[in-house]
């Protein structure tokens, strides 16, 4: 029997859709944000459908090497990645961009479909924690890369 899994959170974060896709959709940058991430064997950039990427994941049981698959990219709309595990059933990832007046909605839904066993309310709530963590973290590198690009000294540099 097979239990699916779902979490869906959001920021609002201050800068185009743009600069929140290229940042988040480079695997390189997970492991600023992401508690969980440690190594990434991508090229430096963010990746388009088809192409594949190598995280190395630190969970509770320990390593995890999860190979992604990105199944979706429609910059700067939309991104969507797989990774098959044989702990969890295949990890389905997707961020959507959302442009708010001069911000971006930064929407993160992640699903587990074919989950063997149902989520406790503890990991429930772990996902949850490290989901805002995550999400504040993106915000800050964002935001503070947007606003040196759009600086007058780096303008002058």
């Amino acid at each position: 029997m097979s239990n699916s899994f779902e979490r869906r959170h959001d920021i609002l974060i201050e800068a185009p859709p743009e600069a929140v896709y290229d940042y988040v959709c480079n695997p390189n940058s997970w492991p600023e944000w992401l508690a969980a991430s440690h190594r990434i064997d991508s090229a430096d950039r963010a990746l388009g459908t088809g192409e594949t990427f190598r995280e190395q994941w630190h969970i509770r049981r320990g390593e995890v090497v999860l190979d992604w698959k990105v199944l979706e990219s429609d910059r700067p709309n939309a991104w969507t990645v797989q990774a098959d595990t044989d702990f969890i059933g295949p990890i389905v990832v997707r961020y959507t961009f959302e442009r708010v007046g001069d911000a971006t909605r930064y929407t993160r839904h992640l699903r587990n479909p074919r989950r063997p066993t149902a989520a406790s309310a503890e990991q429930i709530q772990r996902v949850d924690d490290e989901a805002q963590i995550g999400l504040g973290n993106i915000k800050r590198q964002v935001e503070q890369r947007w606003a040196a690009r759009r600086s007058p000294q780096s303008a002058g540099q």
